[in-house]
Order: C-alpha cells, then structure tokens, then sequence
C-alpha cells in the first residue's frame, strides 16, 4: 500500500503539472528540446520508454535509472547546427538496494559571432552557451514502478546578458520484464525564470512538456516496438497526428542494437518548399562490450543541417 501511494502521488503530482504549467508567455530554454541521448535520438528524439542498462537516458526519463550500472560514466556529444555544438557529461551511482543518482552537465555552445553597432558595422565579437546541471534520484517503487524526480539549474550567457532558471523534472515508469512492456509518464521542466536576459525585465516559460510511451518487446523477434505521445498538453497547436512518435529497435544480440525512429511533428517541422529530405525520420545503432558502451544516431533537428549524436559509457 505504501508503494501504491507513493505511485499515485507521483501521477497526480504529474497531471497537476499541467495546469500550474499552462501559462502564457514567450518560450525560452528550447535547448533542453535537443536530443542527447542517443539511443532516444534514433527512435525519433523523443522515448522515454525504453528500459536497458544505459545511462544516457537520464536526459529523457531519470526513472530508467534503476536500469543503469553502478558508477557509470557518461559523455556525449551533438553536432548541432554550423559552429552550435552540444556537449554533456553524466554520473551514475547506486544508492542502496532500491535507489540510484544521477548527476548530469550540458551546454550549447554557440561558437563566436559578430558584434555590430546600430549601422551594422562590425565592432568585435562574443559568445554565447546555454547550459543545464541537473541531479537526479530514481527509486524503484516496487518490483515494476520507478519513479524519479530531477532537478536543474539552467543559465544563459549572451555576450553581456545573462539569465538564470530553475527546473524540475518528475518522471514514472513501469516495467513487466515477463512480457517485455514498458509504460513511462513525463512531466518536464517545471520551473520559473529567477532573473532575465532582457533589459525590460521580461521573464521566458520554461519548456515544460508532458509524454506517454510505451515499448514492447517480442518473444519471437529481436524486435522492439515503441510510441510516444510528446508535448500532450497543446494539442490546439498542432495535428493529433503531429504529437506522436515511433520507433522500432532491431536487437541483433544482447550488445547490439539498430534503431529507426519517425517523427511527425518535426517531419512537418522541417518541411522547406513541400519538400521534407528525410526530416523526421531518424537511425542509429549501439554497441555494449562489458562495461564499456557506445551509441550513435543520426537525425534532424533543424532546418540548416542535420546532426550527428554521439554517446559512449564507461562503468568503473
């Protein structure tokens, strides 16, 4: 009964997200949008349901984390537009027999760009980085439900302006290791801006999002089938449709995986002139040897180029 409360105190807590977080106001922090994990990125950028032990799934659902080694070591990288690049580092530690933490780093940088005056001439040059450190802590409810909650600190650096953040992340998980079914439910970004980036003192949303998916493993194939439901609180905004992604994971053997992955909303997204070049669509494939372990995926997340997300794990 205790394990029952704590499951549906974490759904209601969930559902409640939704309404404290439907506010008005210009969006900021899209960053936290771009996929790190890169197993995620090939199903389409956006699972939160698939359970193995890899650690770079604590960027999309911290519930996993009951699923990842102890003392894992965690860096990735996204080649994201021209000179933009996302970098990120993670740790994972065991806490216990049910509890497992999680401490994480990114940061977009921008690379450097002209400085100019009202005219438009060129007076010098500055940088800009968006960055997000976050810890998380994952307990497993019972034998199928982990819940996990997270918390981050976002900054935003802009040549002379700056703006600080803070965000919450409240995931819930459920595993049936005997059928291979896997239900996950995310409510991210919670939060409020503490100072601004611009001179009026207007504030930026966070990001928040809420998403459903499931996977399902088969018995007789080396398959995974898997669905998420993204983005579930506006659906005004765009086509039914538009919210969902599919992904199929293609498992060789117990240390390799090939992954497709289709997303409608970003294939509409991304479509230039009625022509789409293969946006939305997503691949990758990952390789477990012991304790080390590397994944790659292929994808794309904005109109000027597409990206490359790379993962590798250690476990000490």
């Amino acid at each position: 009964m205790k394990h029952l409360n704590s499951i549906l105190t974490l759904i209601f807590t969930l559902l409640a997200s939704v309404s404290a977080n439907a506010q008005d106001g210009k969006v900021g922090y899209q960053y936290l949008h771009i996929p790190v994990s890169a197993h995620s990125a090939a199903l389409g950028g956006a699972n939160i349901s698939i359970v193995e032990d890899d650690a770079s799934m604590m960027w999309t659902n911290a519930a996993l984390l009951t699923n990842v080694s102890d003392n894992s070591i965690l860096l990735g990288y996204n080649s994201y537009i021209r000179s933009s690049h996302l970098m990120s580092a993670g740790f994972v530690k065991a806490i216990g027999e049910r509890g497992t933490w999680a401490l994480g780093a990114q940061v977009l940088a921008y690379g450097k760009m002209d400085e100019t005056d009202e005219k438009g001439n060129v007076t010098g040059s500055f940088s800009a980085n968006d960055l997000n450190f976050q810890t998380s802590y994952s307990y497993l409810l019972s034998e199928r439900w982990s819940g996990a909650v997270t918390a981050k600190v976002l900054l935003s650096n802009y040549a002379n302006y700056s703006s600080t953040a803070l965000g919450a992340d409240l995931a819930l998980n459920y595993f049936d290791e005997d059928y291979g079914f896997s239900f996950s439910m995310v409510g991210r970004n919670l939060g409020g801006q503490i100072s601004s980036l611009h001179e009026d003192g207007s504030t930026e949303v966070l990001p928040f999002d809420l998403a459903f998916g499931l996977s399902k493993d088969f018995a007789n194939a080396p398959l995974r089938l898997s669905l998420t439901a993204d983005d579930v609180t506006h659906w005004k905004e765009v086509k039914f449709i538009q919210h969902f992604v599919l992904g199929v994971d293609i498992l060789p053997s117990r240390s390799t995986w090939v992954a497709l992955g289709y997303n409608f909303r970003r294939a509409h997204e991304m479509k230039v002139a009625d022509k789409s070049h293969w946006a939305g669509f997503s691949i990758g494939a990952g390789l477990n040897v012991k304790k080390f372990k590397v994944g790659v995926a292929y994808g794309k997340y904005h109109v000027a180029a597409s990206s490359i997300v790379l993962n590798a794990s250690f476990s000490l």
